[in-house]
């Protein structure tokens, strides 16, 4: 390849993120909302969206919108930043905090995003496996932090893929003892019924991600950080002017305004993964792992990819976890009852079939 060796090596050897696309198919692998708006709310939304000027640029940094949300997470204005999703977010913090020391630190198995996009932006990854009950290794954790320095520390709570909460006393040990920043990850924490917001009083090395990606607006890739303002001071200067569009800062304050909805399809959702885990465990050679988030982690006695490739082939796509570190385990996404009941009723055949 005639570009290769200009090409940062730790991008050209990596794969990077890939979303599997299978047109027709039930998509229970992306942790997406599985109800869409009523009708009236989705009329209205886009009545709003239409008098959209196209031609002019959106707000530059979306000043109205950051005040919004800062009284809706109960932080001061100039505690919030707006992004294109999560992810840019990531990205803003992996460049903006890489001083003279250079690191990021995740626990593993967790969300790969953190990983991927440290490596593209030039830092040096540090990986620390969960334990056995997919809490932190806090004495590993430790260890690590006191050897390395890792300016950033990435902690989604609740974790994906394996959806459980983060030991709090665990969390706060590892804040303590860091020089660098902890950025807890809470896309799914509204599934959770908890949030470690609170913390941002005592600590000042602390940040958090929010998202409104889980919650139904996946489409309009709208994430929030939510930290110090020094920080937010710091990592306003690398994010890009116009990084949320008009049509998302409109939908945005949609939610704002029909948050009542959004938080009775949240309720849902929870009651859904309640049947659905119930459901799993009735099911010879599976075993479902408690999850606090709008997905449930699983393992399987038999070959995942197999099992992975039988629903597929049914139509139904989920995520496939069977790696090393995850051997024979997959992540399947809270549906609505009809796309639950399709789900069970075709991993229950593929298990039969593979039991028999």
């Amino acid at each position: 390849m005639i570009f290769r060796d200009i090409i940062s090596k730790k991008i050209f050897e990596q794969s990077g993120y890939i979303a599997p696309e299978q047109k027709g198919a039930i998509k229970m692998d992306a942790n997406e909302n599985p109800f869409s708006l009523q009708e009236p709310l989705k009329k209205r939304l886009l009545e709003e969206m239409g008098k959209v000027n196209l031609n002019r640029y959106p707000e530059a940094g979306a000043l109205e919108l950051r005040n919004r949300f800062a009284r809706y997470y109960g932080v001061k204005k100039d505690m919030v930043m707006l992004g294109n999703g999560s992810d840019e977010l990531i990205q803003m913090l992996c460049l903006t905090l890489k001083g003279k020391v250079s690191g990021v630190l995740v626990p593993t198995p967790t969300f790969v995003m953190y990983r991927i996009i440290a490596v593209n932006t030039g830092n040096k990854v540090l990986e620390v496996r969960l334990d056995e009950n997919f809490d932190l290794d806090i004495e590993a954790m430790l260890t690590k932090i006191r050897a390395t320095f890792p300016s950033l520390i990435f902690l989604s709570c609740p974790n994906s893929p394996t959806g459980n909460l983060f030991s709090r006393d665990k969390i706060e040990a590892i804040i303590k003892k860091t020089s660098g920043v902890v950025v807890i990850d809470e896309a799914y924490a509204d599934f959770s019924g908890e949030t470690l917001l609170p913390l941002l009083k005592k600590y000042d090395n602390l940040v958090f991600l929010k998202t409104l990606s889980k919650l139904g607006l996946a489409s309009m890739r709208l994430g929030f950080l939510i930290g110090p303002r020094d920080i937010i001071a710091q990592l306003d200067k690398v994010r890009l002017p116009y990084n949320v569009n008009c049509l998302s800062q409109i939908a945005a304050n949609f939610f704002l305004d029909n948050h009542d909805e959004f938080s009775r399809q949240v309720l849902q959702i929870v009651k859904n993964r309640g049947e659905l885990y119930l459901r799993l465990k009735e099911i010879a050679g599976i075993k479902p792992y408690p999850s606090s988030a709008n997905f449930i982690f699983f393992s399987c006695a038999f070959d995942a990819d197999r099992i992975y490739n039988k629903l597929a082939a049914d139509g139904i796509i989920i995520k496939n976890f069977n790696t090393k570190l995850t051997r024979n385990c997959m992540r399947v996404t809270v549906g609505n009852s009809k796309e639950n009941k399709a789900f069970l009723k075709s991993l229950k055949s593929a298990v039969s079939e593979l039991g028999a």
